[in-house]
């Protein structure tokens, strides 16, 4: 029972994690209204979800971040695979990639909102910024890392194009892949709140603002707390993800 394993060292961890917040406040002697303590954010969290308004920002973080998120993953695995078969060409692109990898994208802010307006676009475009070059890097180097010998026996049986990237390519470099899909998404989902913190009216981080601006703490605890549990799961989800290609590809040993 793996699960219920996994499912205890969470509880564990969580529990601690409570102790600590509650035993920092006990020690450092700080008020509620700086430094809101876990019955009360809990209080708070409550209200929030009974009155709907958190699963509203909720759903609206998740949509702009699942369609950042694909539609930055999908390009930057199949470009991926084919620049890691064009070495010569990826001479001239690596250099262009890290220039721009390092720019933040909240840095590309100003220009996304003008480009794109406020609302859900600049947080899609953020997100996009944030989960490309890592999937894109990843993929080139997996693909670089295959055995010749694969390719080898790919050219024998006259496995060629598309076939050849689905059938030998993908598989062969899909751990590595998954390497640059765990970062994508975590670099993703944290830039998503700091995105909607810009340009946009709703979902977690204007959650967040709108409540600090109201000097209500006890919800921006609430929004932090429902931003990190919502990565943890989205980071579980790409994991089974991982272990569903890997039994289809026949990669992976766990279930």
């Amino acid at each position: 029972m793996g699960w219920l394993r996994k499912l205890w060292n969470f509880t564990i961890g969580m529990v601690l994690l409570v102790a600590v917040w509650q035993a920092a406040i006990w020690i450092g002697g700080y008020e509620e209204a700086l430094f809101p303590s876990p019955p009360t954010v809990g209080a708070a969290i409550v209200s929030m979800v009974a009155d709907g308004t958190l699963w509203e920002h909720l759903r609206v973080s998740l949509g702009r971040f699942a369609a950042g998120y694909l539609l930055a993953i999908v390009p930057a695995i199949l470009l991926g695979m084919m620049l890691g078969r064009m070495p010569r060409t990826w001479k001239i692109v690596d250099p262009v990639v890290q220039v721009l990898r390092p720019v933040s994208p909240v840095a590309w802010s100003p220009f996304i909102v003008l480009w794109f307006g406020i609302g859900n676009m600049p947080a899609i475009a953020i997100i996009f910024i944030a989960a490309f070059f890592p999937v894109l890097l990843t993929t080139v180097a997996g693909v670089r890392k295959i055995d010749q010998d694969y390719l080898k026996i790919a050219e024998n049986m006259e496995i060629r194009k598309w076939p050849l990237m689905y059938k030998i390519i993908f598989p062969a470099a899909f751990p590595s892949i998954v390497n640059g899909l765990h970062l994508a998404l975590g670099t993703a989902w944290v830039f998503l709140v700091a995105g909607e913190m810009v340009g946009a009216q709703s979902g977690l981080g204007f959650l967040i603002i709108d409540a600090r601006n109201t000097l209500k703490l006890d919800h921006v605890f609430a929004g932090i707390v429902f931003i990190g549990l919502s990565g943890f799961i989205l980071d579980r989800l790409i994991t089974i993800f991982e272990h569903w290609v890997g039994r289809h590809f026949g990669t992976s040993s766990a279930a």
